[in-house]
C-alpha cells in the first residue's frame, strides 16, 4: 500500500467539504473546483513534459521542455524570456514574470527544466500504475513545474493572479550546475534580491505521520585533497630520508575528518581517491588514476569529495577545521585542499520558518493536517539556497513521490492537485499583503 494514500484520500474528503467548513473565501474555493477540474488537463502536461527527454546535457532537450512552460505561463498573462547558458556549456534559463499591481509581496516561482537522465538513458517512456506516475524526471522535477501551472491556472480563474507579482524561474541545469556558478545563477540570486517570498518545486517531503515542509536545507560544496611525498624503495618508508610518503598522508588526513568533523547536520563524504606513483584525475572528471608497485613509497594521492553544512557558519568551521587537519604534515610529506564553487546552505530562519506557518494556516482552512519540518539532512541541495539568503523561503513544493534520479521515478498524481491548491492559496494570499 502507498504510504501516500492516507493524505491522498484526506485531500479528496477535503475537495468534497463545503466552504462554510474550511474557511475558505469564495475565490479560495473558486481555486479549489478548478484543480479539481483541471486534473486530467494536469496529467496530459504531465505526460507530454515526461516524454521529451531534457537531461541537462541535451541542450535542445531542455529548451523545447522551456518551450513547453512558456505555452503555458504565456497564455496568463507572464512576460516569458529565455536566458542562453551555452557559454556554461548548458541550454539556458526560462524565466516569466507576471506584473501585478505593485503593492503586494512579490512572489518566486523555482523549478527545473533538466533531468538526470540523458538520451542514452534505457528509462523511457511514460505510464501510469494506479495512482502513480512513472517516467524519467517525472517528479525530479517535471512533477513540480505542473504543480506551479496547476496553481498559477487556478488563481487566474479565481482572478486573485491579476494583482499579484510573481516570477518564475525554471533553471536548465539544477542536476549538474554550469560553471561558473557565478554565471550560471546570476539571474536566479537576482530573482531572489527581487522576491520577498520564495517557493521551491522539488519534491514534496512525506513522512510515516504526512507531508512535511522543507525549511531548511543543507549546502553542497565539492572538495579535492592532494597529497605529496618523496618516492623511493619501500624499504625506506617511515625513515628520515623518504619519510611516509603519499598515500599514508591521505590515510592520516581522511581519518582525520573521520574523528574530528562530525556533528548533527555535518557531512563530509569522501567519493572517490587513487594514489601512487603517479596517481591522477583525469581532466575535470571524477574518473582517477593511478599506478605503483608494492616496494615504490607513493609519491602522489588525490581525492575529491563532498561537505555539507546546514548553516554559512557551520560550514565556513568545518572548512577550517579541514584545513588545520591537512597541515598537520607527516615527515617528507605535503598536502593541499581546496574547494570549489558549490550550493550555499539554506539554513532554518525565523522567516523561512513563518512561512511554513504561514502554509499551515492554508493547510488548516482546507481540512489538512498540519506540516512539520522535515529533517534537512534527508534533503539534498537545491536552486532554493541560491535564494534564501535574501527571501524567506521554503522547498518542497512540488508533487510527491520516490525513486528520484533512478529507473523507476515516480509521482503520486492526486499529489499534484494537492500542491497546487495549497501553493495558489498560498500565492494569492502572500501577494495580497502589502510589502
Amino acid at each position: 500500500m502507498s504510504r501516500f494514500l492516507a493524505p491522498a484520500a484526506l485531500f479528496a474528503a477535503c475537495l468534497a467539504t463545503p466552504v462554510a467548513a474550511t474557511g475558505l473565501s469564495p475565490a479560495e474555493a473558486r481555486m479549489k473546483a478548478t484543480i479539481a477540474a483541471d486534473a486530467a488537463r494536469n496529467e496530459a502536461l504531465l505526460e507530454r513534459l515526461v516524454l521529451q527527454n531534457s537531461g541537462t546535457l541535451n541542450l535542445p532537450g531542455v529548451a523545447r521542455v522551456g518551450e513547453m512552460m512558456r505555452a503555458e505561463l504565456a497564455p496568463l498573462g507572464f512576460d516569458v524570456r529565455w536566458v542562453d547558458m551555452k557559454d556554461t556549456g548548458r541550454a539556458g534559463h526560462l524565466i516569466a514574470t507576471h506584473k501585478g499591481e505593485g503593492r503586494g509581496k512579490r512572489v518566486l516561482l523555482i523549478g527545473h527544466l533538466d533531468t538526470v537522465f540523458e538520451p542514452d538513458s534505457h528509462f523511457t517512456g511514460f505510464r501510469r500504475d494506479g495512482t502513480r506516475a512513472i517516467g524519467p524526471g517525472v517528479g525530479d522535477d517535471k512533477g513540480g513545474m505542473v504543480v506551479i501551472v496547476a496553481a498559477l491556472r487556478a488563481m487566474q480563474a479565481a482572478g486573485t493572479l491579476k494583482g499579484a507579482d510573481v516570477m518564475v524561474v525554471l533553471t536548465g541545469d539544477e542536476e549538474r550546475s554550469g560553471k561558473p556558478l557565478s554565471r550560471s545563477r546570476a539571474d536566479l540570486i537576482a530573482a531572489g534580491r527581487w522576491a520577498d517570498v520564495a517557493l521551491e518545486y522539488e519534491g514534496l517531503a512525506v513522512t510515516p505521520g504526512g507531508d512535511a515542509g522543507t525549511v531548511a536545507r543543507r549546502g553542497a560544496t565539492d572538495w579535492e585533497l592532494v597529497t605529496t611525498g618523496v618516492p623511493g624503495h619501500s624499504g625506506g618508508v617511515f625513515g628520515a630520508e623518504l619519510g611516509y610518503g603519499a598515500n599514508y598522508e591521505m590515510a592520516r588526513i581522511l581519518d582525520g575528518f573521520r574523528r574530528e568533523l562530525p556533528e548533527a547536520n555535518l557531512t563530509a563524504n569522501v567519493g572517490v581517491l587513487a594514489g601512487g606513483t603517479p596517481a591522477g584525475f583525469v581532466g575535470d572528471s571524477f574518473t582517477a588514476t593511478a599506478s605503483g608497485k608494492t616496494n615504490i613509497v607513493a609519491e602522489r594521492a588525490v581525492a575529491r569529495g563532498d561537505l555539507r553544512a546546514l548553516t554559512p557558519e557551520q560550514e565556513a568551521a568545518a572548512r577550517a577545521k579541514m584545513q588545520a587537519i591537512v597541515a598537520q604534515h607527516l615527515p617528507r610529506t605535503g598536502a593541499t585542499l581546496t574547494f570549489n564553487e558549490g550550493y550555499p546552505p539554506m539554513a532554518p530562519t525565523a522567516g523561512n520558518r513563518a512561512l511554513l506557518a504561514r502554509l499551515n494556516a492554508v493547510n488548516r482552512d482546507l481540512g489538512l493536517p498540519d506540516m512539520p519540518e522535515y529533517d534537512p539532512a534527508k534533503r539534498g541541495a537545491a536552486d532554493s539556497s541560491f535564494v534564501a539568503a535574501d527571501a524567506d523561503t521554503i522547498g518542497g513544493m512540488g508533487a510527491a513521490g520516490g525513486g528520484a534520479h533512478a529507473d523507476g521515478e515516480w509521482v503520486d498524481l492526486p499529489s499534484i492537485q494537492r500542491q497546487g491548491l495549497r501553493s495558489a492559496i498560498l500565492i494569492s494570499r502572500l501577494a495580497a499583503e502589502r510589502r
